[in-house]
């Protein structure tokens, strides 16, 4: 893959208002790295479409220790009512979160962007996590680790709280790690409410350059015993 100090792409900082960096054809597992290496992610609504490469101002983010868990969430937590993994489960993850929902006409996560996750989930740089009831995959979320920072790319529920449980169990594992920071991408209320913040681009672009010096955790994933929290 490309050295982490060298992109392709224009400097994030001059993106459009609305946080555009560019657009093209390609979308290959390389390229995915690239971008999240500079502060950049992908979103498009087609894969008959270009491929948008965005940088929004601000940048949602959240550090591991700063993940806010009420204390209804934390009780549910306890209760032991989900059974959480990591990396079980990619595939099934990747296309409940492409699944449409109720309150959207259609899905961002195309099938070509499932591949190249998936192709990043097999040499051990994306992630899963499953919250399970019994047998039934009911909530979870996955991303890209690369260095101390992990990039959230989407999250689902099939139950009330299990995508938040999948994420503070997340949270508190990358804290163990000593890892420095969640992108959560574009603010929402939600992200608010569980303990994201908003950042400028400009620091957030530092950050992300300073964690290219740090190596990746690839492989396959599990729970520390002390993180279950």
């Amino acid at each position: 893959m490309r050295s982490p100090g060298r992109s392709v792409f224009p400097d994030p900082n001059r993106a459009t208002r609305d946080g555009l960096v560019a657009y093209g054809d390609d979308l290959t597992p390389e390229l995915l790295v690239d971008a999240y290496s500079h502060g950049i992610f992908p979103w498009f609504d087609d894969d008959a479409q270009p491929v948008l490469w965005w940088s929004p101002d601000p940048r949602a983010v959240m550090a591991p220790a700063e993940m806010r868990v009420a204390k209804s969430l934390g009780k549910r937590i306890r209760s032991g009512a989900f059974r959480v993994t990591m990396d079980l489960a990619f595939g099934h993850v990747t296309a409940a979160c492409a699944a449409p929902r109720a309150d959207s006409a259609g899905t961002w996560i195309t099938p070509r962007m499932r591949i190249c996750y998936r192709q990043l989930y097999d040499v051990g740089l994306a992630h899963s996590v499953e919250a399970w009831h019994g047998d039934d995959l009911v909530g979870g979320l996955y991303g890209i680790s690369l260095g101390r920072m992990f990039f959230g790319e989407s999250m689902f529920s099939r139950v009330p709280d299990a995508s938040k449980v999948a994420l503070a169990r997340l949270a508190k594992q990358l804290e163990a790690w000593d890892f420095d920071l969640i992108d959560c991408q574009l603010p929402t209320q939600h992200l608010a409410s569980l303990g994201a913040r908003e950042v400028p681009r400009r620091d957030f672009l530092e950050r992300v350059a300073a964690n290219r010096r740090f190596p990746h955790r690839r492989g396959r994933w599990m729970f520390d015993d002390n993180a279950a929290g």
